[in-house]
């Protein structure tokens, strides 16, 4: 099972999100994070859903970057700041370590900071936009690992997450399969042939691990 669910990233990579929307679209499976936009033009990633919830903090105050070290490489951290733009859940610590990891990007419905070092790594980071006040003492981590919204759209851990300069667009786990056999109708229509298609998506070998 982890070995389709590797070559059905693989197959995603392959595409832009526009195409993996549009397939989505045919399928009745709301997908695209509206405003959600890149902060490093020409940067793109594709990769399973690390989630992170947060809430304002209580009396007691929290933290919000501990939850890295659980991170797997190839992930892609998914953050659900809850549409903030008052303060940030991400800069430049968090940047440098996620690098050092093999983390694959950052999606945050909210905002980030520390622009001049994510611009100079190349990071993939994709937020709702920047500003510099801090997050510390603000929000605190509510949930990690569990169901989260970006802009509306529901992240669950392990969803494939595609993002380029066009945006990001959320695959449910359950409907990858699906997606990628949508495309394939979608290129057949195109007057790619049957073989073709299925090469260009890797059909063969996802159904072999069904």
């Amino acid at each position: 099972m982890e070995k389709m669910e590797d070559e059905l990233v693989g197959k995603f990579k392959e595409l832009d999100t526009t195409s993996i929307s549009d397939a989505l679209d045919r399928l009745g499976i709301p997908g695209g994070c509206q405003g959600i936009l890149p902060q490093v033009p020409g940067t793109k990633a594709v990769g399973r859903a690390f989630t992170v919830r947060y809430r304002p903090c209580g009396v007691e105050k929290g933290t919000v970057g501990d939850f890295m070290d659980d991170v797997g490489p190839g992930q892609i951290i998914v953050l659900d700041n809850g549409g903030r733009t008052y303060c940030t859940v991400w800069g430049d610590i968090m940047t440098v370590y996620a690098q050092k990891r093999g983390i694959a990007g950052t999606v945050i419905d909210g905002v980030c900071r520390d622009l001049p070092r994510i611009l100079t790594s190349q990071y993939p980071i994709f937020t709702r936009g920047r500003l510099m006040i801090t997050g510390k003492d603000r929000v605190e981590v509510d949930g990690i690992n569990i169901p989260v919204a970006v802009s509306g759209v529901h992240v669950r851990p392990n969803d494939i997450v595609a993002c380029d300069d066009t945006g990001v667009v959320v695959v449910p786990q359950d409907r990858a399969l699906e997606a990628a056999e949508q495309k394939i109708l979608e290129l057949l229509e195109k007057g790619v042939t049957l073989r073709e298609a299925r090469k260009q998506m890797g059909y063969h070998q996802l159904q072999s691990k069904r």
